[in-house]
């Protein structure tokens, strides 16, 4: 098995020939201001047999790019529909309006379900939105290998039952920007991060028994962001110096090769 960074928190596995996304988007503009569609993302290198989404925010879930990669009737594996009413989903319901107007086969999964997709083995776990909204986070099996995508989870207890499950991991894909959020629905604004910032995925990628430990969901030349979302300055260096031996940066387009021991595995750009 093989993985490869697609940008932001997009990731392409393949396993015999075949492979599956998860988190792939190619169009930021709606939520980041000043940033063109397709900049500082990439395209898989192929049709995908399924995707995998951690939750319905605009920067996890773009069902245009989703319907440009998959094949037809491809699965797009989901968690539920957030709860209440309008304003309390007011950061999902453009992904849920998209999703219903590109008519992709997307179904609602739980967290510990598992499914056989081709040469996968995919299962949800449990995650926690750091905006209250449903989130999966993805643990994904092939070729003797096991790989953990993270979306945007803040750190959480689950860790050490996902570990119990699971562990080691061949590679987890963590969320590293740590950003702070002041929205006008979310009020009073918390000071405390919306996602994992560096020191808390290296913490995760520790309980997770990481081989690799890649950070994700920041993009070091993005364009100004939204108003009221305020990153880790720099979460390549500081994930850098909190993960120690386990940590693996790799860029835009960027491949991961699992069967290959650490010391000589290789990346191999697209």
């Amino acid at each position: 098995m093989r993985v490869r960074r697609l940008g932001w928190a997009g990731l392409e596995i393949e396993a015999d020939g075949e492979r599956l996304v998860i988190d792939y988007v190619q169009d930021l503009s709606p939520l980041f201001t000043g940033w063109k569609p397709g900049e500082h993302l990439t395209a898989p290198s192929g049709k995908a047999t399924a995707a995998l989404v951690t939750h319905l925010h605009r920067d996890h879930t773009d069902a245009s790019a989703l319907a440009d990669a998959l094949t037809p009737g491809a699965p797009v594996l989901r968690p539920a529909p957030g709860h209440g009413d309008d304003v309390d989903n007011v950061t999902t319901l453009s992904a849920e309006r998209e999703l219903a107007l590109h008519r992709l086969a997307a179904e609602v999964v739980d967290a510990w379900s598992s499914r056989d997709i081709g040469p996968f083995r995919v299962t949800a776990v449990p995650s926690v939105d750091g905006l209250g909204d449903p989130q999966l986070n993805w643990v994904v099996q092939a070729d003797g290998q096991r790989v953990f995508h993270g979306g945007d989870t803040m750190f959480h207890g689950y860790w050490w039952l996902i570990a119990r499950r699971f562990n080691p991991f061949d590679a987890v894909f963590l969320p590293a920007n740590g950003p702070v959020v002041d929205a006008p629905h979310l009020q009073p604004p918390s000071p405390l991060p919306a996602a994992m910032d560096p020191r808390q995925a290296a913490a995760a990628a520790e309980i997770l028994g990481a081989r690799y430990a890649v950070p994700m969901h920041y993009e070091a030349e993005q364009p100004d962001k939204i108003a009221g979302y305020v990153e880790v300055s720099d979460p390549e260096t500081e994930f850098r110096t909190h993960a120690g031996r386990r940590a693996h940066v790799l860029a835009v387009g960027e491949w991961l090769d699992l069967a290959q021991p650490r010391a000589d595995t290789r990346l191999i750009h697209s």
